[in-house]
């Protein structure tokens, strides 16, 4: 596929980007975050780059960098299941599991046959206050 159709314009980001994958691809998500950051300074609108050092972050168990990659994914696509879903695990991996809620729950109503997305947010529903 071209840079575009991952939202990127600039050669280097998209090469930084493909890196990142790379290495979450082989399990290594702390220098995925770097290639990942990398691009993301310079295509800091791309969703792709967003989601992908979001994932990394995630990986590395850096919840609430990944909420906030993830949350941005979501302003741009609010149905964006995978973002809306990975979202609010992090949210619950922080703690907050009333916040999890509204993000697992539509992350469920727009893919009900993910039977993860709905164990995740019945388990929100259950933990919160």
């Amino acid at each position: 596929r071209l840079m575009t159709d991952f939202g990127m314009t600039d050669p280097s980001a998209y090469d930084s980007y493909r890196s990142g994958l790379a290495l979450l691809d082989s399990g290594d998500s702390h220098a995925a975050v770097i290639a990942l950051m990398r691009a993301r300074e310079v295509e800091p609108e791309a969703a792709s780059v967003r989601e992908a050092l979001g994932r990394a972050l995630f990986g590395a168990h850096r919840y609430r960098e990944a909420a906030v990659e993830f949350q941005a994914v979501v302003d741009g696509a609010p149905t964006n299941d995978y973002s809306l879903f990975c979202l609010g695990r992090c949210l619950q991996l922080l703690g907050a599991h009333d916040d999890a809620r509204r993000p697992l729950a539509l992350a469920a109503c727009l893919r009900p046959e993910r039977s993860d997305y709905r164990a995740y947010r019945d388990a929100a529903r259950r933990l919160a206050s």
